[in-house]
């Protein structure tokens, strides 16, 4: 090491670095404890480093409690997984966004936020598309809410005390409450429904995603004024069959992996 660099180093700093170097190098979700380890931490002030990693997108916690993966805010390139995801879900999106002629959007939880990892924007002149590594609220999205209506209750109030409920629209859910029933029927039907909620004139419909225990959807979004509500239920079942082939692709790509 260069020892005039390394009389300028921060031990807070370098511990972010180590913590995020371990989880850019491992395969499977890491546990608090090895983390907390391996970067000479006490596990609380491990939990306090990657809490706030969580919420700026550069770590992941696994759903099923058992670690904790590298974020999307990171470079794809150095997350395999994620980036497996983007490269295997991608063609699935030209296809459908190619015969909607709308935007097709891929989005993953990440901290309290959505991320949106891939996306194929529609080719007309007026359309709907944020940009990949955008991050929206889970109560004003359909993304956010396919992907929260597979979280526990305790979860779900959780990220809306964190990042609130600001109105974004005349019909944007702005109580905790409502937006729980919301996710019952979410549950209920299979697919979420932003109905110019987040945006005036957008309708956006979702299906969450089972892949490798990420809590990840797919979206087709496009102005309401050309989306009907009508078509809603058609478009959710494509999306259906489009996160059903998806999974299949992926589950195979991991049997297939040394």
């Amino acid at each position: 090491m260069n020892t005039e660099v390394s009389a300028y180093s921060i031990r807070s700093v370098e511990r972010v670095v180590d913590l995020l170097e371990l989880l850019a190098s491992a395969d499977s979700p890491v546990s608090l404890s090895h983390l907390a380890e391996a970067a000479d931490l006490p596990r609380s002030s491990a939990f306090r480093y990657l809490a706030t990693l969580e919420s700026r997108g550069y770590a992941l916690r696994d759903p099923d409690g058992s670690g904790y993966l590298l974020g999307p805010a990171v470079p794809r390139s150095t997350d395999r997984s994620l980036d497996e995801l983007v490269e295997i879900a991608h063609p699935h999106l030209e296809q459908l966004a190619k015969a909607a002629g709308e935007t097709v959007n891929l989005g993953i939880l990440s901290g309290s936020r959505v991320c949106y990892l891939d996306i194929v924007e529609s080719h007309r002149q007026v359309r709907l598309a944020a940009k990949v590594g955008d991050r929206d609220r889970i109560h004003s999205t359909a993304l956010g809410k396919a992907i929260a209506s597979r979280l526990t209750e305790d979860a779900v109030r959780h990220i809306l005390r964190v990042e609130g409920m600001p109105v974004l629209t005349k019909r944007t859910i702005d109580d905790p409450g409502a937006y729980l029933d919301a996710l019952a029927a979410v549950r209920e039907q299979g697919y979420a429904v932003d109905d110019r909620e987040n945006e005036n004139d957008g309708r956006c419909v979702a299906v969450p995603l089972t892949v490798s225990g990420l809590q990840a959807a797919v979206s087709l979004s496009a102005p309401a004024s050309r989306f009907s509500a009508e078509e809603v239920p058609h478009v959710a079942e494509e999306l259906r069959d489009l996160c059903v082939a998806i999974a299949e692709d992926y589950r195979r790509r991991l049997a297939q992996t040394p």
